[in-house]
């Protein structure tokens, strides 16, 4: 009944109004793309990190079982490395926003699979297609199949807002007279077709691909005709990035003769079977709100240490992938990996035991945040110092520490410990007279900070508190 009288005010509206696309246009100047932040590969190499925007769905970037996921996280991810960057990512469904992020100098690229058009190219360069996309209407079945444009005449279509489905959808009517209301919200494929499954919505348009995914396990769901057919689909970079866009063109044709992006695009897009586990399971951020079996204790542990329980779960998956038998070469075991002498010192009998693990894991980062307390009380700063102590050991990050020290720089800032740690494999600074611990693979253990807490942050986004 609600959603009747809904779509009968919507269409008391739109007879008064007329049912054009221009009444629900944007008015408002759209001058983000003008002047784009002055930001190309050089820069970004410098800094280390590519910032792509990915939306979260179940063929673009997901958690499952704790391990990120996903078409355009997969190829990013391949990406960054051939640039030997790291890869930070912004999760966004609003496709307009995404464009004032890439053009203000928030982010480098839009990996969205976009539509190219002439309007789009205002906004962003594009690269070489990565494939092609047709869109459809999809409805659940039971009511009378949209197949011709004249079957929705009078009816009214939910679509993902700043989308390319609202240019089309508006050629259509145009070209056929047919009327119709077209509506735009936040949201993306996944969460349009979920809403036409709970009867929220009667109509929407998605890329063909994600419809025939979804139908594929959802037999209720109708895959109507087609809105527009099969088009190139690109990644957007800001138009003033030209040694970025050769790059990336390059990476492209690599991996196309290599095979490598039909393997990926087989893997999410073409096991149903796959797909629908992964969309459905409780470790899933797409069909649930769990990262792992180990959940419970891993959030007891966290209210022990103070701790966000998302940060806990992300250096127990660094540490062991939530596997409760692994075992370092150098004998670290259980699910936190902890070594012979750190479970004899916090009373842990059965490091495999995923309770015990749990205890003398959180014990020990226990002591460690107390051993930095006072050189470095900054709460935020002081995290990383433990994360790496929890990898290196706390002798080898108090040397860093000493170096800054005597070097000059702040010891109460990561950054600057974190640069001199990676010097302790140089003879130069793990033979100098304040450094008690010798040498060490430094760069691991800052590499080791990095993806806990880049993990932590895809945890925090995807998964609730």
């Amino acid at each position: 009944m609600k959603n009747t009288a809904i779509t009968l005010i919507f269409l008391l509206i739109f007879t008064v109004f007329g049912f054009q696309c221009t009444v629900f246009e944007r008015t408002e100047k759209i001058d983000f793309w003008e002047n784009p932040v002055l930001l190309d590969l050089d820069e970004i190499t410098k800094r280390g990190y590519i910032r792509a925007i990915v939306d979260n769905s179940s063929t673009s970037y997901y958690i499952y079982r704790g391990r990120r996921m996903g078409y355009e996280f997969e190829m990013l991810k391949n990406l960054a490395s051939t640039l030997n960057v790291r890869l930070h990512l912004i999760v966004k469904s609003d496709i307009q926003e995404a464009f004032q992020l890439l053009n203000r100098g928030k982010a480098d690229i839009i990996a969205m699979n976009l539509e190219v058009s002439e309007e789009r190219k205002q906004f962003a360069a594009f690269t070489k297609p990565l494939g092609t996309m047709g869109t459809v209407i999809v409805q659940k079945k039971g009511k009378t199949p949209v197949e011709s444009p004249f079957d929705l005449h009078g009816k009214v279509i939910h679509i993902q807002k700043g989308a390319i489905y609202e240019a089309q959808l508006c050629s259509l009517q145009n070209a056929m007279g047919v009327e119709f209301a077209i509506m735009e919200e936040q949201g993306n494929g996944d969460a349009f077709i979920n809403k036409v499954l709970r009867e929220e919505i009667e109509y929407t348009v998605v890329d063909k691909v994600v419809a025939t995914v979804n139908a594929s396990f959802n037999p209720e769901l109708h895959v109507g005709m087609e809105i527009s057919p099969k088009a190139d689909v690109a990644w957007a970079i800001r138009t003033n990035s030209p040694q970025l866009e050769q790059a990336v063109n390059d990476w492209i044709a690599k991996k196309e003769k290599s095979g490598y992006i039909r393997t990926v695009y087989a893997k999410y897009f073409q096991n149903s079977n796959n797909h629908y586990f992964r969309n459905n399971s409780q470790y899933s951020s797409l069909g649930g709100n769990r990262i792992s079996p180990y959940d419970d204790i891993i959030k007891a542990g966290a209210d022990n240490l103070g701790w966000d329980w998302r940060l806990l779960a992300s250096l127990v998956y660094k540490e062991s992938g939530f596997d409760t038998t692994a075992t370092s070469d150098k004998g670290a075991m259980g699910l936190l990996q902890l070594m012979p002498v750190t479970t004899e010192r916090f009373g842990v009998e059965n490091p495999n035991d995923p309770m015990q693990s749990l205890i003398g894991g959180v014990n020990f980062l226990k002591y460690l945040d107390k051993f930095w307390r006072q050189r470095v009380p900054d709460n935020t700063e002081r995290l990383k110092f433990v994360l790496a102590s929890y990898n290196v050991g706390h002798g080898h990050v108090e040397d860093a520490w000493r170096l800054a020290l005597k070097y000059g720089s702040n010891p109460q800032s990561w950054d600057s410990v974190a640069g001199f740690l990676k010097l302790k494999s140089d003879p130069k600074y793990f033979n100098d007279p304040v450094v008690k611990s010798g040498y060490a693979k430094g760069n691991v253990a800052v590499s080791y900070v990095q993806d806990v807490l880049l993990l932590y942050d895809s945890y925090r986004t995807l998964v609730s508190p």
